[in-house]
């Protein structure tokens, strides 16, 4: 215990106290007790109402009667995307777009507006959401004759109007580029779909002004303050580059951070392997560089593409629904795989030397695989284990895998939610025994696996409406119901219990970030980040749980939200 930390816990008077509540502490017994009081921004005590009034409670003290109310640590989300979510609605707010037919009207509403010429872009919307369970082609945005049209369905595949087509010069002998496709139709003429082949598209894509800082800053500022209001009092940003990390680094100076990050360094696996290897060689920070506040975790790299729109690289073909679902045409395609075994060792062997933990964007069983053999590899002169790397998503596990990453040391970095919103679809995919490991959080934990949860925001704003929801409570309930949109439960033998979901939105999370000693339980000594609930998350009926709104939100020992 630090000197100052050692004088606050001296002093009788806490800043602020909770009381007459229910403290769910997450500690290693998962006590509960009535109240907990703060001084500064460390918690000092937990206990009894009776004897947190009498010893904790001076003149300056903020004492707030939780009248029965529950507080658990503050929550952790382990994957947003602030940034981008941020200048997604900055300056107008996006469609809902869930059907073709919304995709029409939307297109028409542009095309009054946008001057002729000019390119119509479609916000981020997945197939396996979609209404139709089929993925857009050319033929449903050649509604629009006189503009190029871009649909973005995913960050791996977009979609283009024939206009669009003929603006980027993509024809039937257009050469795929790297690890890319251009998807074409059966009278052999491109459909519009490409996929991991943005390159053709980026140098002709022109539509908004672009973002200047000063719009960046303020965007990712608001939306970090959204978090709080959400219940999150910490996140791992998901993937920034350098341009990115620089805006985290400035608010941070300012004194503007909204809630602790941990930051994830992202490498594009396409680039030159030099290239990746000099920018690691020239870093001047790595993992656990920084402060609480802002911080440097995982170094990422991207292994596949996504399974809601069918580039993640699987260990089996796709199949005939995957064929509709994703307008495949070649019936062997399991996804995409952005890296050669080699060249990712070498590249995360380089990362791993210099003390990066390392990470990786995996949702394809075969991907996982291949990161899991990478890291494996690395292992026999680099331990893994204490770097604490773990696989982003690993949305399609087997017995194998699992005990491999068991046997790594290696985390999990799970998105619960989307089970419920895109199993349905899925399970239709790779039929119900093929969904058998889809996300299966039981069976890591059974297998002494450490999960951290978070929800993968992307765009958007609003917490339960965004892509994807970063409501917090949303992504607990998932894990306790695995209920899907379609009302059925998928393989209920892999959930876990209200405790469980807990920890992995608070402890486990901190421990991803190596900083399980300073957040992620209340207990004394430890950082004041807390929140109050509007119900009893332990208690009340099951399906209540994706409804918990919080209350208050304490970060830092300070009251920084209140509803």
């Amino acid at each position: 215990m630090g000197p100052l930390i050692a004088a606050l816990f001296l002093s009788a008077d806490a800043d602020l106290l909770l009381y007459n509540g229910r403290v769910v502490t997450v500690d290693a017994k998962f006590a509960i007790h009535e109240a907990v009081a703060v001084k500064g921004n460390r918690i000092v005590a937990v206990g009894t109402t009776r004897e947190l009034l009498a010893k904790e409670r001076g003149t300056r003290t903020e004492a707030i009667d939780l009248g029965g109310g529950m507080v658990i640590p503050g929550l952790i989300d382990s994957h947003v995307h602030p940034l981008e979510a941020g200048l997604s609605e900055e300056r107008s707010p996006l469609p809902r777009i869930s059907s073709f037919a919304d995709v029409r009207r939307y297109l028409q509403e542009q095309e009054r507006i946008v001057p002729k010429g000019q390119w119509i872009q479609i916000p981020r919307s997945f197939p396996t959401r979609f209404e139709e369970q089929r993925m857009p082609t050319k033929e449903l945005l050649d509604i629009v004759r006189e503009h190029p049209v871009h649909f973005d369905v995913g960050a791996y595949v977009r979609v283009l109007n024939t206009f669009a087509l003929r603006k980027c010069g993509i024809t039937k002998d257009t050469p795929n580029p790297s690890r890319g496709e251009i998807v074409k139709g059966s009278d052999g003429e491109p459909n519009g779909v490409l996929k991991n082949a943005v390159v053709l598209l980026n140098p002709h894509l022109k539509g908004a002004t672009p973002y200047t800082h000063t719009e960046q800053l303020a965007a990712l500022e608001k939306m970090l303050r959204r978090y709080v209001r959400a219940g999150l009092t910490s996140v791992a940003e998901g993937g920034a580059e350098t341009d990115e990390v620089e805006l985290y680094q400035e608010l941070y100076a300012k004194k503007r951070l909204p809630v602790r990050v941990a930051m994830t360094w992202w490498h594009d696996i396409n680039k030159p392997l030099e290239e990746l290897l000099a920018a690691v060689r020239a870093a001047k920070f790595t993992t656990n560089t920084g402060d609480d506040w802002l911080r440097f975790g995982a170094l990422k790299v991207n292994m596949d593409g996504g399974m809601t729109i069918g580039t993640a690289y699987q260990r089996a073909p796709y199949g005939a629904y995957g064929k509709q679902l994703y307008g495949m045409t070649n019936p062997d395609d399991r996804g995409q795989l952005f890296s050669a075994p080699d060249k990712l060792y070498t590249l995360l062997r380089e990362a791993r030397s210099r003390g990066w933990q390392l990470a990786s964007h995996a949702q394809g069983g075969a991907a996982i695989d291949g990161f899991l053999a990478a890291l494996e590899r690395i292992d026999k002169e680099f331990p893994i284990a204490p770097t604490r790397a773990h696989v982003i998503h690993g949305s399609f596990q087997n017995a194998e895998s699992i005990a491999l990453a068991k046997r790594l040391g290696v985390m999990e970095d799970v998105q619960s939610a989307w089970l419920y919103f895109d199993g349905p679809a899925l399970t239709k995919v790779f039929t119900l025994p093929g969904m058998r490991y889809f996300f299966p959080l039981r069976s890591y934990l059974n297998a002494g696996i450490l999960v951290a949860g978070g929800s993968d925001h992307m765009i958007g704003h609003d917490k339960n409406a965004a892509v994807n929801p970063y409501n917090p409570f949303m992504g607990l309930w998932t894990s306790v119901t695995r209920k899907t949109a379609a009302g059925t439960v998928l393989y209920p033998e892999e959930r876990v219990t209200r405790e469980e979901a807990l920890r992995m939105y608070t402890i486990w999370g901190a421990h991803r970030q190596f900083g399980e000693k300073v957040k992620g339980s209340i207990e004394v000594g430890k950082l004041a980040d807390l929140v109050v609930l509007d119900r009893d998350y332990l208690k009340c009926p099951e399906d209540d749980i994706a409804k918990i709104e919080p209350v208050i939100t304490v970060l830092d020992g300070r009251v920084v939200y209140r509803r």
